[in-house]
């Protein structure tokens, strides 16, 4: 099932259980029972924790975080710390990159920046990517506070991809305060929303979901 794609919507759906959709859609596209999957959705407040988190770079204590109504949870993924709540569209694509011939998840990686760079200029959104930063950025001008628009961070087994993207929709910004996002301490979080201002589309939030489809489909379908 290598040449086919499936997109799923899924509303909004707690990380927990995201996570094991996830672990069970990358055994069954293992064994080859499914084609690849991109599936989207929302969670409600949640701080996940990747692989390579600091523990400073998380500004409140779990106490804290549950007293404010934000779960928090350690994930098996590259990158760092970064906040997910209504109004992200957050995109976990279960592809085989073997099945594909793309053994290489930098690759991998830069093609996601790709998806979520054709997404938002179709939206409007003038973004750019910075070596040695994975995401998407805002463009802005030189000397500005570099503005981060979509955080990614990505898993595999047996080349089996999990995890993936967060792009801000029309996320409440005050979530990021709990958090050094990503361990960038010189840059502001952003989101389509903020950029577009008064021009920003009454269904901005059906328009991103259709446009992160459509770009992903025409790099990965």
């Amino acid at each position: 099932m290598s040449g086919t794609l499936r997109v799923e919507w899924l509303g909004s759906v707690p990380y927990a259980e995201a996570l094991k959709l996830q672990e069970e859609a990358v055994a069954t596209r293992r064994r080859g029972d499914a084609p690849d999957t991109l599936f989207l959705l929302e969670h409600p407040p949640v701080v996940t924790l990747g692989r390579g988190s600091r523990a400073e770079h998380l500004l409140r204590s779990r106490e804290d975080l549950a007293r404010e109504g934000v779960e928090l949870f350690e994930a098996q993924r590259g990158g760092d710390v970064t906040y997910h709540g209504p109004g992200q569209l957050v995109g976990y694509p279960v592809l085989d990159l073997d099945a594909r011939g793309e053994r290489d998840l930098h690759r991998y990686l830069r093609r996601l920046e790709g998806v979520l760079c054709e997404a938002l200029e179709a939206l409007g959104v003038q973004p750019r990517t910075e070596a040695g930063r994975t995401g998407v950025f805002v463009a802005t001008e030189p000397g500005a506070a570099a503005r981060k628009i979509a955080s990614i961070g990505v898993g595999a087994k047996g080349w089996v991809t999990l995890h993936g993207f967060a792009l801000n929709v029309d996320v409440d910004l005050s979530g990021f305060a709990c958090i050094v996002p990503c361990g960038l301490h010189d840059v502001e979080m952003t989101s389509i929303s903020r950029e577009l201002g008064d021009a920003a589309p009454d269904d901005l939030t059906g328009r991103a979901r259709s446009a992160v489809s459509a770009a992903f489909r025409s790099r990965f379908g």
